[in-house]
């Protein structure tokens, strides 16, 4: 089921672009966390910098013997300070020692030293200790020595902010939710705008099999659609025009054919030699039928008769009451209870051509009728040998027989199942030959059924 959704265009198309544009927004918004990180991270720095920069300027408003007491009453603001005592071991100035330096007036130095073991001891809280982290908050610290303008030397331990960490908003999940439907829905849009002329030229290339006078396709959209419907309309009217043209060519050399085929039975009944003449005759009779049927295929390629609605319960009826008042072994069941749209004529023909040939070679014609879901399935069976199975589609071609002998009593002009087929698929059915189990041919024709 899955993979039939993903197999539609449309399909496709919603899945790009909502992921395209999901992918989008998770890239903006991990590049403006980014931004924002990078931002709080240099607010933290300057913050850091300006807080120990004030302490120590306060600090040199103080008078060198209260420092002591002034230092010790100061510590606990994220800064622990004392008065320096020899043997820090210093260490190439960090980055936050520089910028302090420059953030100070001139006459102070500043330097960094090793931390302490003793410094930047983790604050506790009740009931949540901090030894998990307490090595990562020591290496946060820094030590710095400051010298004061008068010469005196500070060591103070900074403990900068930590970083925030990125926790989204409780609603973040509802309004993530809201902005993929909100895009799945613009991407159903353009999806459903972008496939509806290829859904109506696949319709109408289908159409177009079963009329080829279907109506035009409207050239109106965007200019690739108006070219793509210009050019379908193009193709439809040379089609239109190269098989009119081949059914009125054959249509006129059969008919062309027939006087003078007319003119040679006449003179043969002069021909005095009994045997000769009844040859002679018959040959002509074979070329006489083969230019009727060549007028029956070039009618069954004619697409003028108009489509209409029929009772194809009523024509295989008359059809098959008509074989029997004929004198031919033919039986009906069945019914379809359904309507065609169909051009009569035609289909009364392919019916027709059926019967005669299950009739001929079969000796019998078992017609049943029923309906099969939108599709009305008509079953013609004879009680003949059958055909071979490598033979089931080649049967179809125009003028192919299974017998190498042109002989009207074994093989016919081979057009008759060319003619069902033409006029089959013109009204958009399927047309198939099977062997029966029972015996037998059966030539199974389905059309569908008028909504």
């Amino acid at each position: 089921m899955m993979k039939s959704v993903f197999q539609s265009m449309t399909s496709r198309i919603i899945l790009i672009l909502v992921s395209g544009v999901v992918v989008s927004a998770l890239l903006s918004l991990f590049l403006a966390f980014g931004e924002r990180q990078r931002m709080i991270g240099q607010f933290r720095d300057f913050h850091a910098v300006e807080r120990v920069a004030q302490f120590i300027l306060s600090l040199e408003t103080v008078s060198p013997d209260l420092r002591a007491s002034y230092l010790s009453a100061a510590s606990g603001i994220g800064i622990q300070a004392q008065l320096a005592e020899s043997g820090d071991d210093i260490r190439p100035q960090s980055e936050l020692a520089q910028r302090l330096e420059q953030r100070l007036l001139p006459g102070h130095e500043v330097a960094s030293a090793l931390p302490r073991s003793t410094d930047c001891t983790p604050p506790s809280r009740p009931g949540r200790p901090f030894q998990r982290r307490q090595h990562d908050f020591r290496a946060a610290c820094e030590a710095l020595l400051v010298t004061l303008q008068d010469g005196a030397r500070v060591r103070l331990t900074v403990v900068p902010p930590r970083p925030p960490s990125f926790a989204p908003p409780p609603d973040f999940l509802d309004y993530g939710i809201l902005f993929v439907l909100s895009v799945s829905a613009l991407a159903a849009i353009v999806a459903r705008m972008t496939m509806r002329p290829l859904k109506q030229l696949a319709q109408a290339a289908t159409e177009l099999g079963n009329n080829i006078d279907r109506p035009a396709l409207p050239e109106r959209g965007a200019t690739e659609i108006r070219q793509a419907a210009a050019a379908f309309n193009a193709m439809q009217s040379r089609i239109r025009h190269h098989i009119r043209q081949r059914a009125h060519i054959l249509a006129a050399i059969t008919h062309d054919l027939q006087t003078p085929l007319t003119r040679l039975r006449l003179r043969l009944e002069k021909v005095d030699d009994t045997e000769l003449r009844a040859k002679l005759i018959s040959d002509l009779s074979a070329m006489q039928d083969m230019v009727r049927e060549g007028l029956d295929l070039a009618r069954s390629m004619d697409l003028a008769e108009a489509m209409q609605p029929l009772d194809l319960d009523s024509l295989i009826d008359s059809v098959c009451a008509d074989a029997a008042d004929a004198g031919q072994p033919v039986t009906a069941t069945g019914t379809t209870t359904a309507s065609v749209l169909a051009r009569p004529t035609a289909l009364r023909r392919c019916l027709t051509n059926l019967i005669d040939n299950a009739v001929k070679y079969g000796h019998s014609a078992q017609v049943s009728a029923v309906r099969e879901g939108g599709l009305a399935v008509i079953r013609i069976r004879d009680s003949g040998p059958g055909i071979p199975e490598a033979e089931l589609e080649k049967v179809f071609d125009p003028f192919y027989r299974l017998e190498n002998s042109r002989s009207r009593d074994t093989g016919g002009t081979g057009l008759g199942l060319t003619i069902a087929r033409n006029i089959v698929e013109q009204h958009g059915g399927t047309i198939r030959l099977s062997n029966a189990s029972e015996g037998g041919l059966e030539v199974t024709v389905r059309l569908p059924v008028r909504a």
